[in-house]
């Protein structure tokens, strides 16, 4: 079978996701913190300093809903999130970062930080990834519109 650029794109994704989840698993090791997984640290991440629900995180980081509940939940036990009922809406729970969850936070931003200056050594220039982002952003919304066209299988 001959292995198309397509599909080579398709595993790469795949790969790089899994190998992305390494570093981040080294990093909280590195640490001693191991009340956290590396997924739940990047929901963490991506939670910010905003307040949410778990429906505008799912929709926000791509993450699977019922997936997202259950790491919630650990974390909020674990003390990285709080969680509140909305004043407006009593169904609609809302989380956002405790101290130590920001702590986190801003120690996976330090890490970024430190791979965006490590890369200035190697043959991955800005302009490398500001490409390589435009392409992932127009697979994503060929994906998405596959998953919205009914008739195109």
């Amino acid at each position: 079978m001959t292995v198309t650029p397509y599909y080579e794109a398709i595993q790469l994704i795949e790969r790089l996701h899994r190998h992305f989840l390494d570093v981040l698993k080294v990093e909280l090791d590195k640490r001693g913190i191991q009340d956290i997984n590396n997924v739940q640290s990047m929901i963490l991440y991506n939670v910010g300093d905003e307040e949410m629900t778990v429906g505008e995180l799912t929709i926000r980081g791509y993450y699977l809903g019922s997936n997202v509940s259950y790491n919630v939940k650990k974390m909020v036990e674990n003390g990285y999130l709080i969680q509140e009922r909305s004043v407006h809406d009593k169904r609609s729970i809302r989380v956002r970062l405790s101290d130590k969850g920001t702590d986190l936070r801003n120690m996976i931003s330090d890490m970024f930080k430190r791979h965006e200056q490590t890369l200035s050594g190697t043959e991955i220039t800005a302009q490398n990834l500001v490409d390589l982002n435009k392409t992932l952003k127009m697979l994503e919304r060929f994906w998405a519109h596959q998953t919205n066209f009914s008739g195109g299988l």
